[in-house]
Formats: C-alpha cells, sequence, structure tokens
C-alpha cells in the first residue's frame, strides 16, 4: 500500500482532497449521506445566473470538489482511483493534472450551456477527461500497440454506451459534462502522447476556449433567460 501511494500520489491527493470537501459540506449540511442543495451552492456548486450573470466563473472549478451524497462520491472516488491510476502510468504529472483540470473545467462550461438553471457539481467531468486520456494515448499508439488498442476500444466503448444508458436514465447525471471532460480528454491525451511538448500548447489553447465562452454563455443566458 504505501508504493501505491507513492507510485498514484496525485491520483490519492485527488481523493483526499475531494472526501475532505464533503466531510466539510456533510457539516455544514448536518448530513452525511446527502447534502443540502443551499450549502452546495454557498461552498461553490456551477450555477449558471451565478457564474455567467454574476461573474463567479471560480464556481467552475470548486464545483469539481463537490458532491450531492456519500453514493454520489463513493462512486466518483472509486472510478477515480480506477482510472486515476491507469492514467499515472502513462502521464506524467503536468499531464495529468493539466487534463484533470481542463476536462473538469469545459466539462463544466458545457454543463452551463446545456442546463442554465440547474445546480451542477462533481468530479465526474475531470473522471471522464482521464479516461479521455487513456483513449487518446492508445490512438496516438494504436499502430504499435495493435493488440492492446482494438482490446481497450472495445472496452472503451463499453463503459461509454454504459454510463450514457445510466445519464440518460437518471435525470441527475449530467451526460454533457460527462461528453465535454471526455473529448477534452481524448484531445488532451492524443497530443501529449504524440509529444509531451505539446502540453504547454494544450494547455493554453483549452484555456483560451474557456474565456472565449464566457462572452458566448453571457449572450446565450440573456437568450434563454431573458
Amino acid at each position: 500500500m504505501p508504493n501505491n501511494l507513492l507510485r498514484y500520489r496525485l491520483t490519492f491527493v485527488l481523493i483526499v482532497l475531494n472526501s475532505i470537501v464533503y466531510l466539510f459540506s456533510s457539516f455544514y449540511s448536518h448530513a452525511l449521506a446527502d447534502m443540502n442543495i443551499n450549502v452546495l451552492v454557498d461552498m461553490g456548486a456551477l450555477y449558471g445566473p451565478l457564474v455567467v450573470l454574476k461573474g463567479e466563473w471560480w464556481r467552475l472549478l470548486s464545483a469539481m470538489f463537490l458532491h450531492g451524497g456519500v453514493t454520489h462520491l463513493l462512486m466518483n472516488m472509486f472510478s477515480l482511483y480506477l482510472v486515476g491510476r491507469a492514467a499515472e502510468t502513462y502521464f506524467n504529472t503536468k499531464s495529468y493534472l493539466a487534463i484533470y483540470l481542463f476536462s473538469g473545467l469545459i466539462g463544466g462550461v458545457v454543463s452551463l450551456f446545456m442546463h442554465p438553471v440547474t445546480v451542477g457539481i462533481g468530479a465526474s467531468g475531470a473522471i471522464f477527461g482521464l479516461f479521455g486520456a487513456l483513449a487518446g494515448f492508445f490512438l496516438a499508439h494504436r499502430k504499435k500497440i495493435s493488440t492492446h488498442f482494438k482490446s481497450f476500444m472495445k472496452d472503451f466503448a463499453i463503459i461509454i454506451g454504459v454510463n450514457l444508458l445510466i445519464g440518460f436514465s437518471i435525470p441527475e447525471v449530467d451526460v454533457s459534462a460527462h461528453a465535454g471532460g471526455l473529448l477534452v480528454g481524448i484531445i488532451g491525451g492524443f497530443l501529449i502522447s504524440k509529444n509531451p511538448k505539446f502540453l504547454p500548447l494544450y494547455s493554453v489553447c483549452m484555456a483560451l476556449v474557456i474565456v472565449a465562452s464566457m462572452p458566448y454563455l453571457a449572450s446565450h443566458y440573456a437568450y434563454v433567460l431573458f
């Protein structure tokens, strides 16, 4: 176990951070199983009118560490434990962190566009980004590892299909954030696997996407809400 902690330290750090934030939200909600929605909003959940109309864009980041209940937290942390260790095997710390954060941030942007007045929380967009990064890695090296590539893509298609089925059958699951995070992860994983020097380019491009989305979302909200 100590060796695993050292080898996959970033994954475990993220799990601990999410868990600590959950304990705080549980304390303020006076409950352990289900969080108070008002507490989550106060702590930084995504809520379109506050983010877009009030300029509280920091919520794109804070919402990634909030969860609505113990089941939500455990499902996401178990997924992060599985996919995070794999991603940490193929990507260095900077690449892993960049893909995780930009997947979560842009997943949040997509969620804001699709759900203007819904409260959004959770690390799933970022986690889907890591899964997408693995797909990007195998795509980049598909000729060298053709057997593993076919096996991975088969598992990839099954997992994505199951998650889409769950997402469309459970209203609380934000499929749009998952899809946005997944796409950002695939792009990052592919580019960085082709050449690690593409990391700064990837980071700048993703940051520009977020900045460019701000005025667009403002006009979109003005049209939808007013």
